[in-house]
């Protein structure tokens, strides 16, 4: 049955959409030749705007709803349209970017292309406009009375520019901002808010202002400010992440009612006083998720979080001596990246919730972590993932007795970045503590542009390991992937190692290394390790039949090496 009827609001104040049936084909493309005949003569045939080639789409993917495969098309429209005209929408288009009026514009405007889109059901621009970005949909919608109402009834408010555009429009983000949300109808849920900007004292103020002005008036369900710094991350001085800093102070006491709704935030190049951050989090009582880059309280300042409602902290490239995760009752995420302290990085206290941790620093000492010690006091992770950088490997292997108990209930473990030169096989002690893991990832690569010394291959030694029982079993691992395999002894030995153990494994995934451009541009005299790696069907087939060969529980798995 094809659906029908326009948008509604629920008795919650949510703006519902109409439901098609992707099984009336029709419907879809009824839809289609709405747009398509909107369009001019040049662009309406054109073979990625021609009826048959989605209608190909549409027999390809019976699966997919006809309203999303139509979103993507019209997107497509939408654009074409916005580039059609520049000369004629130029003046229109300044109006738009410096805050000026959306209601008065010149006659040659309003008798461009942007009627034919106005043509079309409000429900069914709606839809599409909050697909393309707030700014491009405020640019469509001025170039038409008929639609200029339609930015103010948008439930996703997205701003999410590149650092480059930001330069040029950080006022247009706080202009456009202040009048959707100044004139929009507070029956309407705003559904999503996300503004990205940078910090400048006057405009954070008039963003500030205007989303707690939202947040006390209309309903909002999310809400999240990314805030970059007017300097680059790797030449900001301390002075400026200090004076960076206070700056944020003072927009979080300026704009209480903004942050007392805000459930996303994400910050860099900050360095607060030591009782900064706890009085941020105390203003943001229903933040969600906490984003730290290039932040702390100071060389070798301490961090202690606690927050009621706090569910993901990703901290990354501070000079905290010790992050103190107290009491978080709601946490199920975090990540902690490149610390550069060696004892005690991270503190696990109450966090009853926590099951996805990722751990990632590039280790040239010789400390090492025992994750017996570090998870403790949290029995609950699910999801391991350790990168390392193209480094010294800084967990070190302990025996199943000690590690179990905090290992119970992982489920998934991704090991990135190992060096080259290392032998892979003392990765065993994990499976062996964890009887639950169900999919074990290994990346091992030297990646140039990630590692912290290129002249540290002599920290490189190979971890010390011997198995605890040469007739280890394990019931539960489902899958085993390896980016970087080679057809050595290492690899060969650590798949077989694997597959014997693994009683119940269905598939090895084996790839060749990772490729990065940027590693090449940036050392291009750099030696790279021949590859090993099979390359013909031949090649593959035979590995197959030594890996498997030794074994009659390994011939069950599906071996599948990347073409």
């Amino acid at each position: 049955m094809r659906a029908s009827g326009q948008w509604r609001l629920s008795t919650g104040g949510v703006l519902v959409p109409p439901q098609p049936d992707a099984e009336h084909p029709a419907y879809f493309h009824d839809k289609i030749e709405r747009v398509r005949a909107s369009l001019p003569e040049e662009v309406r045939d054109r073979p990625e705007y021609a009826a048959d080639n989605h209608a190909s789409t549409t027999r390809e993917n019976p699966s997919s709803s006809a309203d999303n495969r139509f979103n993507t098309y019209f997107a497509y429209c939408i654009a074409m349209e916005l580039n059609r005209g520049r000369c004629v929408r130029r003046d229109s288009k300044r109006e738009a970017s410096t805050g000026g009026s959306l209601s008065e514009l010149p006659d040659e405007v309003q008798a461009c292309n942007g009627d034919r889109l106005s043509e079309l059901p409000a429900d069914l621009l709606l839809n599409i406009l909050e697909r393309v970005g707030t700014l491009d949909a405020v640019k469509t919608c001025i170039l038409s009375r008929k639609m200029q109402k339609l930015p103010t009834m948008l439930s996703q408010i997205v701003i999410d520019l590149s650092s480059h555009d930001l330069v040029q429009m950080n006022g247009v983000v706080a202009d456009v901002t202040d009048k959707i949300l100044r004139t929009r109808s507070p029956q309407i849920t705003i559904h999503k808010l996300k503004l990205k900007f940078f910090l400048s004292p006057s405009r954070c103020l008039s963003i500030g202002k205007s989303v707690g002005a939202a947040m006390v008036t209309q309903k909002l369900d999310a809400a999240e400010f990314e805030i970059l710094s007017p300097r680059d991350l790797h030449l900001c001085t301390d002075a400026y992440r200090v004076l960076f800093a206070k700056q944020f102070n003072n927009f979080v006491r300026d704009c209480p009612d903004a942050f007392a709704g805000l459930t996303r935030l994400h910050l860099r190049n900050m360095r607060f006083g030591k009782s900064d951050i706890p009085i941020i989090l105390s203003y943001c009582k229903v933040l969600e998720s906490l984003s730290f880059l290039m932040c702390d309280a100071g060389i070798r300042s301490v961090l202690h979080v606690e927050h009621a409602r706090l569910v993901e902290l990703v901290i990354s490239y501070g000079k905290f001596k010790t992050v103190e995760l107290n009491r978080l009752p709601k946490l199920k995420r975090m990540t902690y990246n490149n610390w550069p302290y060696d004892e005690n990085p991270l503190v696990l206290g109450v966090l009853p919730q926590l099951s996805n941790l990722s751990l990632g620093d590039a280790c040239i000492s010789q400390k090492t972590l025992k994750l017996s010690q570090l998870l403790a006091t949290v029995p609950s992770v699910s999801d391991l993932s350790l990168e390392f950088r193209s480094e010294k490997i800084w967990i070190q292997p302990e025996c199943p007795k000690a590690l179990a108990p905090v290992l119970a209930k992982l489920r998934f473990i991704n090991l990135d970045n190992l060096p080259e030169e290392c032998d892979i096989s003392w990765t065993m002690f994990l499976l062996e503590a964890a009887p639950s893991v169900e999919d074990l990832s290994i990346t091992v690569w030297d990646h140039k542009c990630r590692q912290e010394s290129q002249n540290s291959y002599s920290m490189k030694t190979d971890v010390k390991w011997e198995p605890s029982n040469p007739n280890f079993k394990h019931k539960n691992l489902a899958t085993l992937t390896i980016y970087g395999f080679e057809s050595d002894d290492n690899f060969m030995g650590y798949v077989r190692r694997v597959m014997q153990a693994a009683v119940n494994i269905k598939k090895v995934s084996l790839h060749d290394r990772k490729v990065c451009t940027l590693c090449t541009d940036k050392f291009p005299h750099a030696d790279a390790r021949p590859s090993s790696y099979p390359q013909t069907s031949v090649q593959k087939d035979s590995l197959r039949k030594k890996i498997t060969e030794a074994s009659s529980e390994a011939s069950r798995a599906v071996i599948q090496f990347s073409s």
